[in-house]
């Protein structure tokens, strides 16, 4: 009987009508532009960051990153998972994990960036810098990328226009899936040069 109610609530999750046919573009837009702008700013007008002293050590921050990036990385599998054995619930769960993960991500990252007094250079020689500037290049367009993609991603599949959530979620998810797990590896590779 358990078993015959959780299939039926996820049968119900998945061929429930839309409860809303707005896709939210403009506030969707507005919201990725913004966390975009404010990124480069810190990034290419260093005028923008904090002066003062700090009273802690801030390379504790990009340390913070890579822990929220990990656990994104596992919530987002997590959720694929569930997905595929036709959990919505726990699919949902996993989904509002990562996005919990990746907003504390995205705090870390711009106190860090705003309270750095400079941007630290990676060090690596050879292949290996050629390696972490890939990756790092390719992580960034596309972590600028998962913004609005993961914000319609979320907001498609929370108002049951799961047509277009599916659409859109073949995307998501893996670029997320890059976003989150190379971040790790750019703190690894950039954590001598803090």
């Amino acid at each position: 009987m358990g078993k015959h109610n959780k299939g039926d609530s996820n049968i119900q999750s998945n061929s429930a009508a839309p409860t809303s046919n707005k896709n939210f573009a403009g506030i969707i837009i507005t919201i990725s532009i913004l966390a975009n702008v404010i990124i480069l700013l810190l990034f290419f007008a260093p005028s923008i960051g904090y002066k003062g002293d700090v009273a802690f050590d801030i390379t504790v921050l990009p340390r913070f990153n890579a822990v929220f990036n990990s656990f994104t990385f596992i919530f987002l599998l997590a959720a694929l998972i569930a997905i595929i054995k036709k959990n919505v619930k726990l699919h949902k769960r996993f989904i509002l994990a990562a996005f919990t993960t990746t907003l504390l991500f995205l705090v870390t990252y711009l106190s860090f960036h705003y309270l750095s007094p400079e941007t630290s250079k990676y060090g690596g020689e050879g292949i290996v810098r050629s390696i972490y500037f890939f990756i790092l290049i390719t992580h960034s367009i596309l972590a600028a990328i998962i913004v609005p993609l993961a914000l319609f991603t979320l907001v498609w599949g929370w108002t049951n226009q799961l047509k277009k959530h599916r659409k859109i979620a073949r995307w998501t998810m893996p670029i997320w899936l890059y976003v989150s797990s190379t971040g790790v590896v750019v703190y690894l590779m950039m954590a001598p040069y803090y």
